[in-house]
């Protein structure tokens, strides 16, 4: 987990500071803090930094699972319903793999405040292609 957490330097992820705390061969667990600065103008948590959190997690977790330095992940589509909000603390969310294809992989991310609510629930769809050499 070390080593995903430092892959987030100078990215959306170290300015989100979503940081993973579990991963395995078909999931993969991270929390967000909820400050001033991931809130839409009435003061509750945007949607589109839960959209950037599930799309982080979804494609670690492809990248985990390729374990392949000449491939890459690349998010190709991204569907988020928000169900409830909040203003301060920590959300929580976790993604499982749904589909292993060699071109495609599906994750499906819930996220969660502290008490277990259902925040959002995100869909992701992520593309495998070879590195350009």
């Amino acid at each position: 987990m070390r080593k995903a957490n430092e892959m987030n330097k100078n990215t959306l992820m170290e300015v989100l500071e979503i940081e993973y705390t579990d991963i395995g061969n078909d999931f993969v667990e991270a929390k967000m803090p909820v400050t001033s600065k991931v809130h839409q103008p009435m003061g509750l948590l945007h949607g589109g930094a839960n959209a950037a959190l599930a799309e982080s997690i979804g494609s670690l977790g492809s990248y985990v699972i390729l374990n392949d330095p000449d491939l890459a992940v690349v998010g190709i589509e991204v569907n988020a319903n928000h169900i409830k909000s909040v203003r301060d603390g920590y959300v929580f969310a976790s993604g499982k793999l749904l589909h292993k294809g060699k071109k495609t992989h599906v994750w499906e991310i819930k996220i969660h405040n502290k008490s277990n609510d259902l925040l959002s629930i995100c869909r992701l769809t992520n593309m495998i292609l070879s590195k350009k050499k």
